[in-house]
Formats: C-alpha cells, structure tokens, sequence
C-alpha cells in the first residue's frame, strides 16, 4: 500500500525525544557457594595460624593385666598451620560532569560503579580461594598471595596420571592427565574420606561436570513425582553411602577439579573486610576504591575431599 502523499513521517523527523528504558539489565554471575558456605573470622595480622589435632591410632591390642603398672603414653601435640592475607581491589572513577548528569536508570553514578566494583570484587575473592594458588610472602615488588584451596588439599584426593601435590605450601601444584568425571571417582573419594574421618557434605563443580553428575547410572533408579509437563533431570543431593552431598554448580571454581567441602572446617579469614575509600581528587573526576585483605584458614585439610584433573567437555 503507498504512503499517503507528503506525510511527514519519524524518517524526517529530527526532534522526536528518544526513548531509553529506566532499567539497567545485567545477567552476569554474582553466587558465590564457597564464600556463602563456609565460615569467616577476623585476624589482627596479615599472617594468620591456627591449629589442628589428631586422635592417636586405634590400639587393637589395648588389654592390661589387673594391677598393671603404667607405661606413660606419649602425649599428643598439635600442629600449626599457616597462611597470608592478600589484598584484592576495585575502583572506579566518574568526572564531574556525568556525576551531574540526569542519567537513566541511576539516581547516582558513582553510587552504581561502586555497586559494581563490590560485586566484582566478591567474584574475584571467590575465583582465588578456590584456585591451585599457592601462598607468596611477598615484598614490596611482589604482592602477597593466600594458599588457595586446591592447593592445601592432599590427603583425600583423586589425580589423574602425573598430577601430584604441591612439594610445599609456596610451590606450584602439578596438574595430571584429564579423565572423565564417573560416579565410579565419586564414590572412590567419598569412601577415602570417610575412612580418613572426613564427612564433607558439599560437592563443587563446575558447569560441564554438574551435567555429568546428573548423568550418573545410580540416576537412573530414582524414582519422583513430577507433573506431565515436567522433564526431571537434575541432581541437588547425592545420597552415597557415607551420607547426603549436596551438589553445587559453580562458575569460579576450575571445572577440571570436582571439591568435596565440609563448610565446617574452613573460614574466610579477614585482616580488612570490605572497605571502600575515596581517593585524593585529581582534576575533574572522583575516584572511590573498595579494597579487602583476606586469606583462606583451611581448618583441617583432611576435612575435605578433591578430584582432581578432570575433563571440561
């Protein structure tokens, strides 16, 4: 159909008011399961100690004679573990003229960077605690660094050929060949720490390894009720032998590493927890930074569990 003659249309038009919507979106990830699950405490130095104990072993042949004469025991001493508090931050800087600004969707433009910058940093403090990290004392070239997760576990752990341990808390880990995450690995490593005393109740994965766990045989004998427009797939609970693990998907953990955790037995330690600061003004423009100084106190590493060196497709 032709267009009715001369009609002024938005083509021409050059002072039609544009139209911005007042919200702001933004899908990208802010859960953070590790830091949301365990525990925190404050410390009072940038290096912080805690300590462990273990009981004696079981003594099978624990039978005395009636009136026997005492043979004193050694006592048990504990062990002291230690890590350092790194600082993580992030700033933002906004100049005069867009703070004054009527912008859409912000009644504040510092205010929302500062919004931002904190989630982003919580993301970051997450990513590192569960990283293959190891600790650095640092100088004053060289920042100091906390020893991660990965890196403190070595008692209850699964690796793939050629994956060891780190030869210290300061040296790298070696990752080992990838193999695919089985519920045969799962269930291996749950019963290593459960003979060792462990009973984590959380299982971290990544993405790719959260879809093969909901792959797992043992899946295939559940049993639900569901509506008729419902597919029911996913795994939330593993109910093994050794009790109930909740399985967690996360996407700042290293996919090729599966963390069986007990919250209990590790803590956020916080040298600053969460501060921000308004930095000497430059010119026209403000600059705000909100700074943390944090390390991981891994309670007791036999705690927890990991399998290691797994593939992320």
């Amino acid at each position: 159909m032709a267009k009715v003659t001369n009609a002024f249309d938005t083509y021409s038009a050059k002072g039609n008011r544009e139209d911005l919507s007042n919200i702001i979106y933004n899908i990208s990830p802010t859960e953070t399961p590790v830091i949301s699950s365990i525990g925190r405490r404050n410390i009072s130095n940038v290096t912080f100690d805690w300590q462990i104990e273990s009981l004696p072993s079981v003594n099978l042949s624990n039978a005395e004679l009636e009136g026997f004469e005492l043979s004193r025991s050694t006592s048990t001493a504990t062990t002291r573990p230690t890590n350092l508090a790194q600082i993580s931050k992030r700033d933002a800087t906004v100049t005069g003229s867009q703070q004054n600004a009527n912008a859409a969707g912000k009644a504040d433009e510092m205010a929302r960077q500062m919004s931002i910058a904190s989630k982003a940093l919580k993301r970051d403090m997450e990513s590192i605690l569960c990283q293959n990290q190891a600790k650095t004392s640092g100088n004053s070239t060289t920042a100091r660094t906390t020893r991660a997760l990965e890196h403190w576990l070595a008692t209850n752990v699964s690796r793939g050929s050629s994956g060891a341990a780190a030869a210290s808390e300061t040296a790298a880990m070696t990752d080992g060949t990838q193999r695919a995450f089985t519920e045969t690995l799962l269930k291996s490593a749950l019963q290593q720490a459960y003979t060792a005393g462990a009973e984590p109740t959380i299982l971290l994965v990544g993405p790719v390894n959260k879809v093969k766990v909901s792959d797992f045989t043992g899946r295939s004998q559940a049993r639900q009720a569901v509506a008729a427009t419902t597919i029911q797939q996913a795994v939330s609970v593993y109910a093994s032998d050794f009790g109930e693990i909740k399985v967690v998907p996360s996407r700042f953990n290293r996919e090729r590493t599966a963390l069986l955790l007990d919250p209990e037995y590790a803590k956020v330690a916080f040298y600053r927890n969460f501060q921000q600061t308004e930095i000497a003004k430059i010119g026209d423009a403000d600059t705000r930074m909100i700074v943390a100084e944090y390390g991981l106190e891994m309670s007791n590493e036999a705690a927890h569990a990991a399998i290691f060196d797994l593939t992320t497709t």
